[in-house]
């Protein structure tokens, strides 16, 4: 085994991380350490995008606070993350959302993908 693939798996997290993508509208609980406090921070919002694979993935998460657009970068295997939730499916034709940084109220909006129910 050669040393990059051996310094790879040791950085990829056994955790499990759910099947998320672009579109998706995700909440993030993140830890966050202030001094020897140690807090957990939610980020709610849509998945602009995600990039990377292995040790190296990481995705966008962008909300919107107080009228003004915040995006966070997240890596996956980040032990700092403590869960990642999703709230709901999108339905975009688009791997990278980037047009919605210039985008506001309704048009923003992300269509919900519907999923059907089985009986």
């Amino acid at each position: 085994m050669d040393a990059i693939q051996f310094v790879h798996d040791q950085l990829t997290t056994t955790a499990k991380v759910p099947a998320f993508k672009a579109g998706d509208n995700i909440t993030v609980n993140y830890k966050i350490v202030e001094g020897t406090k140690e807090r957990i921070q939610s980020f709610k919002g849509n998945v602009i995008k995600r990039q990377g694979n292995g040790a190296t993935a990481s995705f966008t998460v962008r909300k919107i606070s107080d009228g003004v657009g915040v995006e966070r970068l997240f890596p996956v295997n980040s032990p700092n993350i403590d869960s990642i939730i999703i709230n709901k499916a999108g339905r975009v034709r688009r791997a990278k959302l980037y047009f919605l940084r210039e985008r506001s109220g309704k048009s923003a909006r992300i269509k919900e993908k519907r999923m059907a129910v089985k009986a």
